[in-house]
């Protein structure tokens, strides 16, 4: 993902030695190659059994990092170990099956994994994966509803109304004032002047898988997702860690969901925001604005128009005064464009401090690169374009 710029900013317009060897006869090298060849063929079947040995336990690839985003895998009754280990590197969970295997097996518990379905991260550590895999909050219960990290309200009010078979205009009425859900005073103020939306509860729909209640109202079920919201935000000491940055909680839940689009690797969450921050908060960017095509294309979607890639943004779409979500609008998004996950909930109030201006997603694995100038983001784009990121 890439933060195209428009603006004026720095100077962008918008050690072995030779030695000499005796000729051995001809009949001496290939008696030598032979005896080689012989020796070999005796000490090739053990070497590899060992080589075998020592890289299924030593060397089977892993991943480093918690996961990102979510999948739904199924441990079926019967399967062993190595056969969830097959199924989770189908699914992207972990980086190699043999990885899984030597953690099941360091792990006394794993006989006790349950057969079912389990929500769990793509790109997992494996002994991270089995430790979910023995969590039962884990599993996934047929009829629940899944929220996805990144979701908006509209993709949720539509999966909730399909899953419950209320209507989707039922969502809509019961999120009229988000105060009546459950959402507290703390919430409902900014340290910069901007207004929070009682009537907007994007942002508050924390991403997870909830079991529906037989017969629940549209009111109800809001209340169990803001709920375990608060409970989620109480863990995470947002609020308090939020004052910190000199900032309210609502302002940094915001940089949470933009940081949520944004980013695409639990390591870049933190450094995503800062990016934020040092755009709308300090006065060394010329506009003091966030200008993201994420906020301009959460427009789009909120009012019923699919998102563009940032070469199709017309200038009206990105600049025009009726959009709140507009690309030079001054200081942090009026609202939340999203509904963040843990990872970017963490990244938005530790974000730790850095000279950066600027990011843009460099691989196909979705690695970030910073730059404090115009032109080391150009520099980086440049190295995007390289590895077949479409954003030239």
């Amino acid at each position: 993902m890439s933060d195209q710029m428009e603006l004026k900013f720095e100077s962008n317009p918008d050690p072995g030695r030779w030695r000499h060897r005796r000729k051995e006869g001809k009949g001496r090298s290939v008696v030598a190659l032979v005896m080689v060849l012989l020796l070999f063929g005796i000490l090739g079947g053990g070497a590899w059994y060992g080589y075998d040995r020592f890289s299924g336990r030593f060397l089977a690839a892993d991943f480093d990092g918690p996961g990102t985003g979510e999948v739904i895998v199924e441990v079926k009754k019967g399967d062993s170990a190595s056969v969830i280990a097959e199924t989770l590197h189908s699914s992207g969970v972990v980086k190699s099956a043999r990885a899984f295997v030597n953690a099941a097996n360091e792990n006394p518990d794993s006989t006790d994994i349950q057969v079912g379905q389990y929500k769990l991260r793509k790109e997992m550590k494996a002994s991270d994966a089995v430790t979910a895999l023995l969590d039962l909050k884990n599993k996934f219960v047929e009829g629940a509803v899944t929220i996805p990290e990144g979701w908006t309200k509209m993709q949720v009010f539509t999966e909730l109304a399909k899953a419950s078979g209320l209507k989707y205009a039922d969502f809509e009425k019961a999120a009229s004032d988000i105060t009546k859900l459950g959402v507290s005073a703390t919430w409902m103020k900014r340290s910069d002047g901007k207004k929070v939306d009682k009537a907007n509860i994007e942002g508050f729909l924390y991403p997870a898988t909830y079991e529906l209640p037989d017969n629940a109202t549209a009111e109800q079920i809001l209340k169990m997702l803001v709920k375990n919201f608060n409970a989620e935000m109480t863990k995470l000491d947002f609020a308090n860690k939020a004052a910190k940055l000199q900032i309210s909680p609502y302002e940094a839940l915001v940089a949470a969901s933009i940081t949520q689009v944004e980013a695409l690797l639990p390591e870049d969450m933190g450094p995503v925001s800062r990016v934020l921050y040092n755009r709308v908060y300090t006065d060394k960017f010329p506009c003091g604005c966030l200008q993201l095509d994420s906020t301009v294309n959460y427009w789009l979607r909120l009012n019923g128009k699919e998102g563009k890639s940032s070469e199709k943004l017309t200038l009206d779409e990105l600049h025009s005064e009726d959009n709140p979500y507009r690309y030079n609008v001054p200081g942090m998004s009026i609202g939340p464009i999203s509904n963040p996950g843990e990872l970017a909930l963490k990244g938005a109030i530790e974000a730790p401090k850095s000279p950066y201006f600027f990011f843009v997603t460099v691989d196909a694995k979705g690695k970030m690169a910073y730059g404090k100038t115009f032109e080391e983001h150009n520099a980086n784009i440049q190295i995007a374009c390289k590895n077949g990121i479409p954003i030239c």
